[in-house]
């Protein structure tokens, strides 16, 4: 049996070696080792803690991370990685130009005119800064350094293959760990979270998270990471110019024979899968399936060459996610029979985060600041029981703590990100499973944070970009393929 490039098939790109030879490390072992277990122990674990929301946990995770990348092996940077890191950069010092106009007298952005009131009021000169909370934008830097931090360490420890197939697989084992323990805590103490007292969401499922929106990004994530293990052995099954049907034969009888390498995939992907559909997120769940029917579409892509087999298995999958939203997805279906696709409080709640935009452009209110400066702003059409902390829309959050000019370019870095994904997805073709996991993660993640705050919470977005780092380094061709 024969792959894409009519070269002899070789296992699964997530699921072990290939048979080819690992490069020569180009930095000493030990601090490869070194880098490799801080990577490995941070997607592992940062989401048991009840998410990594502590302050104290989250510079926990920073040093940690902080650590590995000290560690981290260099040597094996290519120019296309390099460029990765250094538009990284870029925006990390974007924001300490940020963080100096709301920490400090800003030389650029006019300064809160909180200042100029309070010092009114008390009638004594209070020293004006540019963040609507003095200090704050210092303090809350944990999460978003966490993610910087975890993305440049997985691509420079995703440049070896082998390394990046290993990490992968831990974060598909660590949720199928929390799938399974979600499902027992449901079941046996629903009113458990970990050994607290779950307060909320008490009849979802949450894991080891407190919102159920969040685990549903986690758990939708492994599930995809399961599947592609899945998909990936099925296609090395799967011989060219073979029909759908043929090839559906070959794939049974492999399971037969092969037991152990497909079943346990797919038993893993069965048991996220029912997580995520019990957390009864509606975008959670949509978006899991979508990042599902992508995943199937590039893995199969060559063997779906043509407008006809492309629109059958788009309908197929189609049909796959509605049955499956009938069967499990019973919770899921209630919630958009009782509030529709959006909220009317969602809606009204960005409506007056843009106001806060429109009032602070440049720089914003300060990173942090959203739940002491949205009162100001809050709309009348919002209802007047509860405390909004959160935009619940990463990107419109961004513009209104860091301004439109540094939000931009994180949501532009975010899309660059995405293309390369879907690059190095077509035109990797050993390891091709490797970026697909990171686009579809990312594209999983990043459409749920545009309506919810996922990627605010460290447990879940490093794990997320972990996987996109690993996946950014494996979406460029090797020299000896190119």
């Amino acid at each position: 049996m024969r792959g894409d490039n009519g070269a002899p098939s070789c296992p699964s790109a997530l699921a072990g070696a290939d048979g080819h030879a690992p490069a020569p490390a180009a930095t000493p072992p030990w601090t490869g080792r070194v880098a490799f277990w801080c990577l490995l122990i941070a997607v592992t674990v940062a989401p048991l803690p009840f998410g990594s929301r502590d302050p104290a946990t989250v510079a926990a995770w920073c040093g940690w991370l902080a650590i590995g990348v000290a560690f981290a092996p260099v040597g094996g940077l290519r120019t296309p990685h390099r460029l990765a890191v250094g538009g990284v950069a870029a925006v990390v010092v974007g924001y300490a130009v940020v963080l100096h106009e709301q920490l400090a007298a800003p030389w650029l952005a006019p300064v809160h005119p909180a200042w100029a009131e309070t010092a009114a009021l008390l009638g004594v000169a209070v020293p004006p800064v540019g963040s609507a909370v003095r200090g704050q934008p210092l303090f809350a830097l944990g999460a978003p350094l966490a993610n910087v931090l975890v993305l440049v360490l997985a691509i420079t420890v995703g440049t070896d293959r082998d390394d990046a197939r290993r990490i992968l697989r831990a974060v598909s084992w660590a949720g199928a760990a929390c799938a399974a323990y979600g499902i027992a805590s449901l079941v046996l103490a629903p009113g458990l979270l970990l050994w607290r007292e779950k307060t909320f969401y008490v009849g979802n499922l949450t894991a080891t998270f407190v919102n159920r929106n969040t685990a549903a990004v986690y758990l939708g994530a492994c599930t995809v990471l399961w599947a592609l293990m899945l998909m990936d052995g099925l296609r090395r099954r799967w011989p060219d110019g073979t029909d759908v049907w043929s090839a559906m034969c070959v794939a049974l009888d492999a399971t037969r024979r092969e037991s152990r390498q497909v079943l346990l995939p797919a038993a893993m992907t069965a048991l996220c899968l029912v997580a995520t559909f019990l957390t009864a997120s509606r975008a959670g769940t949509m978006l899991t399936l979508l990042a599902l029917g992508l995943a199937v579409l590039m893995v199969f892509r060559r063997r779906l060459a043509g407008v006809r087999p492309l629109l059958l298995a788009a309908a197929g999958l189609a049909a796959a996610a509605v049955l499956l939203l009938q069967v499990i997805g019973g919770s899921v279906g209630s919630r958009f029979d009782a509030h529709g696709l959006a909220d009317a409080g969602r809606l009204s709640a960005w409506c007056s985060t843009l106001a806060i935009v429109a009032a602070h452009p440049w720089t914003g209110t300060g990173l942090g600041t959203f739940t002491t400066v949205f009162p100001a702003y809050r709309s009348t059409g919002i209802s007047l029981w509860g405390v909004w902390n959160a935009a619940h829309s990463t990107p419109l959050e961004l513009a209104a703590e860091l301004g439109l000019p540094l939000a931009g370019a994180v949501v532009f870095g975010f899309a660059a990100i995405l293309v390369v994904l879907a690059r190095g997805s077509v035109v990797r073709r050993r390891d091709r499973a490797i970026p697909i996991a990171g686009l579809c993660v990312a594209l999983l993640a990043g459409l749920h944070t545009t309506i919810d705050f996922s990627l605010q919470v460290p447990g879940c977005s490093i794990v997320v970009f972990g996987v996109i780092g690993i996946g950014l380094a494996q979406s460029f061709r090797s020299a000896a393929g190119r």
